[in-house]
């Protein structure tokens, strides 16, 4: 577990004393005292930014500080990793890892590498043994990033292997407790193709090693979500959602989905015929989302609502949850509101009987309305979904036998509904509670950004 927090706002003051920053001597007199081990453990600080030596955060996922507290050998006892840079060097990259000892710290191993930056940097034990392994990723260049394990003996590391990579994901595929890694990296062999690699401990050799590969089926270029969750009967898949341009130029979205199945990595949703994912359809933005809280992750399939032919098209979505053979089941549908933030869960009677038309003219009311469909034409209004946003919002809500749906803030907006004349005689109506349950806040997930 990372400690690194807590020790991090102590050891602030002397990590940043005489190198970065200056400190008064009554801001030196206001400081706590640190206890003894954190005041050792920055004497090796020290040496190690000595020579030319700053400090080199990794730049983006979960552990972001220069100085990091982690228990790497589950002795009960923290170690300290340190991320420096020494552009003088040939390997100007440094992780120096600090080992407790009888009232202080001292150097056990160092890891250096080459490139700009270290991007990112994980903690996992991949071969059960109670030892973190340590994921590193390199920024090697602008366009080029190194994935690479260290094992850690005493610990002192030792790499056990290193690729170019894209995005990549730990995750215990297999169902042994123990994680294992998918590397999503180019084809080397076939131009603009993509790989997933499948890396697992080999406890024979002793070694963690590339088990199996798996086709991908848009470049690497083109991923926009890589995605852990599971299948319709539990079992733990990653989904690799990218992004197509087809041949009308319609951006479509192109989801495969990785599981494992002894003893290799397969692309359960890989057509044997198009050598690509069957799961290609309408770009909405929309990436693979437990959207009816069963446990699972569906995809989403848009298809078109009937719209007049000058309107940007409306889409409904279908979802759709996978089992491990790749057949897919239909697990709800819903309207999605991308602009105002909200979605709609459709009862499944109302499947080909209703369409929408918004109105975004006011930059305070955006309204949805429902119609029924009626001889392939919007027939009646059935309900009006109001997106209210001025600073008069609840004041708005209140307007025109308006009910509140839901607030929110940040930003601050109230969502609200009425329902048209014509609602209650429809053949397909629910009751105005399932419409309030069935009303949904978008939530926007926030990426620690690993990849």
């Amino acid at each position: 577990m990372v400690h690194w927090k807590k020790m991090w706002i102590l050891l602030l003051p002397l990590l940043f004393s005489g190198c970065m920053i200056s400190v008064s001597a009554e801001e030196l007199y206001a400081l706590p005292k640190l206890p003894e081990v954190y005041e050792a453990l920055s004497v090796q600080l020290a040496e190690a930014l000595s020579g030319g030596g700053e400090y080199a955060p990794p730049q983006a996922g979960g552990n972001l500080p220069p100085v990091q507290m982690v228990d790497l050998n589950g002795d009960g006892s923290d170690e300290a990793l340190a991320f420096v840079r020494v552009s003088s060097e040939e390997r100007p990259l440094r992780i120096y890892i600090f080992r407790a000892v009888e009232n202080g710290y001292e150097q056990a191993g160092v890891i250096s590498g080459s490139g700009t930056s270290i991007h990112s940097i994980r903690y996992a034990d991949l071969n059960g043994d109670g030892v973190q392994e340590i994921i590193v990723s390199w920024s090697v260049s602008a366009e080029i990033q190194a994935l690479a394990v260290y094992i850690l003996e005493d610990l002192e590391p030792v790499q056990m292997m290193s690729t170019p990579y894209a995005r990549y994901e730990v995750v215990d595929l297999d169902g042994d407790a123990e994680d294992e890694l998918v590397v999503l990296r180019s084809d080397e062999a076939e131009s603009g193709g993509s790989l997933a690699d499948y890396y697992d401990w080999d406890s024979g050799n002793s070694s963690f090693q590339l088990q199996s590969t798996a086709k991908l089926s848009v470049p690497v270029g083109s991923l926009q979500w890589m995605q852990v969750g599971n299948l319709q009967e539990g079992e733990t898949a990653v989904f690799v959602t990218g992004r197509e341009v087809g041949a009308d130029e319609t951006s479509r979205a192109v989801t495969d989905i990785l599981v494992y199945k002894a003893p290799e990595l397969a692309n359960i949703v890989l057509s044997s015929d198009t050598g690509v994912s069957t799961q290609i359809f309408q770009n909405l933005n929309l990436q693979p989302t437990d959207i009816n809280g069963d446990g699972a992750l569906e995809v989403p399939k848009p298809a078109q609502l009937l719209s007049d032919s000058a309107e940007e098209p409306y889409w409904k979505i279908y979802w759709h949850s996978y089992e491990i053979d790749g057949t897919d089941r239909l697990q709800a549908i819903t309207y999605h509101n991308l602009t105002d933030n909200w979605y709609l869960i459709i009862p499944e009677a109302w499947d080909g009987h209703f369409t929408v038309r918004q109105n975004n003219a006011s930059t305070t009311v955006h309204s949805t309305t429902f119609y029924s469909v009626h001889s392939h034409s919007a027939d009646a209004e059935l309900l009006t979904i109001y997106t209210l946003t001025g600073t008069d919002r609840e004041a708005q809500a209140a307007k025109g036998g308006r009910t509140i749906l839901r607030r929110q803030v940040k930003p601050d907006k109230v969502y609200a509904v009425t329902y048209g004349d014509a609602y209650s005689g429809w053949r397909y109506a629910v009751d105005a509670s399932v419409i309030a349950d069935n009303f949904k806040v978008i939530v926007n997930r926030w990426s620690m950004g690993e990849n």
